[in-house]
């Protein structure tokens, strides 16, 4: 890239809803191209739409992109020379140069009314037509005009498009498109209420922030010639362009859904970044999938570290081809990145799911700090979710275990008596331990099974059940250790109870 012209790229979101997995693609694209390349990456937002603006939808999309780690270098809280960032406040700009337009004779003013639009649309669906505005207002007389503004009625300003011939654009993904103009229709620039459509705001934002290359989604191809026409009648070099791939559901069927996606399991999957926040992904991975959801390095490579991707990442290699979005993909990554984690790390990023689900208070202290970071290691290669967490540990900070199903304390082939005598002398011998170390808890444990004639399992597992209230568990000696002495026996003393209880209904049954 010429050092005259820097990268200068940016996301231009409509706050209107979550931010969703696409627009995190498209803002990831954008920011790899602008850091690749030593440039600049831009946010505003395009709040023109005043009926369905949504301030909590913004503050998703920049607290998504902060937690994707998509640090932006101009935009809001950041500030910059070519602000504001904020459509809405750059309305003067964009009517000014709606005159413009009007002035030049590329726009005229439209007074066609809602009830006259409509019947359009009914009779051109009757006639089976091509549907579009039939530029009733295109070649009104300036007598008609100021007869019409005279009268106070309400217009909106319509670009004149090219009535016939072609309109060409290079594309750096899809090369070179040619768009016949005799289909294209006399887009609204500024609506009635002076604010502009995406159409006229984008361009002119674009061109006074100096940005050099529009990277969007493919759902934007269809308004690249207005956008051509638009820049050729300003007179304005235009940006170069580049369109994303579309993103498809798990099944390669459709477009990603904005609204939720089923599997075949039955299970609602995310599709809002704040969803595979709350389900337990790591930024890291979504980061990773979101990357190979359209571009490859290679055709064998899948993980990626950031500064791997800002290294590796170019246009060149984004597929013009829509590409399936995979849930089971994205769960092996974040597996990996998990374990990936220092121990220190992964406790700080489960603590929030751990004070959600009220196992550690919402300020929390020193000692439960302590015991999940005890806890995590013995975890480390079992959590595919941070979520995980609050199933795969919540008995370490309940005060108690249950067991809604008492038959589980059983060993294997074993019945309750004879569980509850192998739990027993497993409790006694537990509790006469000089100290209470992992190490030295199995060898004693194991010698008490042979002298018995008992497997080891037929002794551990009630130990196990006791304990955390589950059939599985981390390692039985250091889950143990971590309990300590005390809740360990007690909890011990309550599989005792649920036992005999348990044989007392089986002899009276």
């Amino acid at each position: 890239m010429p050092a005259a012209h820097p990268v200068r790229v940016r996301i231009a979101p409509s706050p209107t809803g979550p931010f969703h997995a696409g627009g995190a693609r498209t803002a990831l694209y954008n920011w790899l191209f602008a850091r690749h390349h030593g440039g600049t990456f831009i946010v505003r937002i395009e709040d023109t739409d005043r009926t369905r603006y949504s301030a909590p939808a913004e503050a998703d999309m920049l607290e998504s992109l902060r937690w994707l780690g998509l640090n932006w270098d101009e935009g809001p809280e950041v500030g910059g020379p070519y602000g504001p960032y904020v459509q809405s406040e750059r309305v003067e700009l964009h009517q000014r140069y709606a005159q413009a337009l009007l002035d030049s004779g590329h726009a005229y003013r439209c007074f066609c009314t809602a009830e006259r639009l409509d019947q359009l649309r009914q009779e051109q669906k009757q006639r089976q037509a091509h549907a579009g505005y039939d530029r009733h207002c295109r070649d009104l007389a300036p007598e008609q005009v100021a007869a019409q503004l005279a009268a106070g009625r309400p217009f909106v300003v319509r670009l004149k498009m090219p009535l016939d011939g072609t309109t060409v654009v290079h594309d750096l993904i899809r090369g070179t498109m040619a768009f016949d103009n005799a289909l294209l229709e006399d887009t609204i620039l500024l609506k009635s209420d002076g604010f502009p459509t995406y159409h006229l705001a984008n361009v002119v934002d674009d061109h006074f922030m100096a940005i050099t290359h529009v990277m969007r989604g493919a759902e934007w191809v269809p308004s690249l010639p207005i956008h051509v026409v638009l820049y050729n009648a300003l007179g304005w070099p235009m940006p170069v362009f580049a369109h994303l791939p579309i993103i498809l559901s798990p099944t390669g069927k459709g477009k990603m859904s904005k609204r939720k996606i089923v599997g075949a399991d039955g299970k609602e999957y995310p599709v809002m970044v704040r969803e595979f926040r709350q389900a337990g992904y790591l930024p890291e991975a979504m980061i990773n999938i979101l990357a190979r959801t359209g571009w490859a390095y290679d055709d064998h490579t899948e993980l990626f570290t950031r500064a791997e991707l800002v290294e590796k990442f170019s246009v060149e290699k984004v597929t013009s081809a829509p590409g399936a979005f995979s849930y089971d993909k994205l769960l092996w990554m974040n597996g990996h990145y998990i374990r990936e984690l220092a121990p220190a790390d992964l406790a700080a990023r489960c603590l929030p799911f751990l004070q959600k689900a009220g196992l550690v208070s919402a300020r929390v202290s020193a000692q439960e700090r302590a015991l999940l970071e005890q806890i995590v290691p013995l975890l480390h290669e079992r959590l595919h979710l941070l979520r995980d967490i609050v199933d795969q540990a919540g008995y370490f900070f309940t005060p108690e275990v249950e067991y809604p199903d008492p038959t589980l304390l059983l060993g294997k082939n074993m019945d309750a008596p004879a569980t509850r005598r192998a739990l027993q002398e497993a409790r006694q011998l537990l509790a006469a331990l000089p100290e209470w170390d992992a190490a030295q808890m199995e060898p004693p444990l194991r010698a008490l099974a042979a002298e018995h004639g008992w497997k080891a399992g037929q002794v551990f597992m009630p130990i196990r059940a006791a304990v955390t209230g589950r059939t599985v568990s981390p390692g039985l000696f250091e889950t143990l250790h971590v309990l300590g002495r005390d809740k360990s026996l007690a909890r011990m003393d309550k599989a005792l109870a649920a036992l005999e209880r348990l044989q007392e209904t089986k002899e009276s049954s």
